[in-house]
């Protein structure tokens, strides 16, 4: 799987895991046996024991900030032939999202994942519009078999940082 990964994403293009602030990461929706950071995190996203999974209905609604400016370019988001996502609709900069105003904004990409995505092809998105993302929304609106459940195994962004000014860093220029 690694190799079909490896050999789609281009040159350049790295694995976003790094750059995500965790303390703002949140995931409506999701069992507590079977939370966010299963899907996400390195290493637990690896594993094929573990996964996240929706709770009362298919429906999860995934916040995902990052501590520095992005350009998002690809996703890698596997899951289960019958539970893995279907639907998914991604919001750049879009913070405070709930179920109930997810469907007030366009989103600024929509997904229709394959089975071939859900075993690891990476989807090219639009890129002109994940230029300047500082978080990103991930709102998975069903899976594949039209049930109950969603379950989700990996979620992997791809992309690059944007070089910017920490205004912190900068130092008062004394006139003389």
């Amino acid at each position: 799987m690694a190799s079909v990964v490896s050999s789609v994403i281009p040159r350049g293009q790295v694995d976003l895991v790094d750059f995500v602030d965790w303390s703002g990461v949140e995931c409506l929706n999701q069992t507590t046996s079977h939370p966010l950071a299963n899907a996400l995190k390195q290493g637990y996203r690896d594993d094929d024991g573990l996964h996240l999974e929706s709770d009362a209905d298919e429906q999860l609604l995934i916040y995902v900030p990052f501590t520095q400016v992005i350009k998002l370019h690809s996703a890698v988001i596997t899951g289960p032939e019958e539970e893995g996502p279907k639907t998914v609709k991604l919001f750049a900069n879009k913070e405070h999202m709930g179920f109930s105003n997810v469907n007030d904004y366009p989103p600024s990409d929509s997904l229709n994942l394959s089975p071939d995505n859900l075993k690891g092809m990476p989807v090219m998105l639009k890129y002109v519009k994940f230029q300047n993302v500082r978080s990103l929304t991930i709102f998975i609106e069903d899976n594949q078999a039209d049930g109950d459940v969603t379950k989700v195994q990996k979620i992997a962004l791809f992309g690059t940082t944007v070089d910017t000014t920490n205004m912190k860093d900068l130092k008062k220029i004394e006139e003389h």
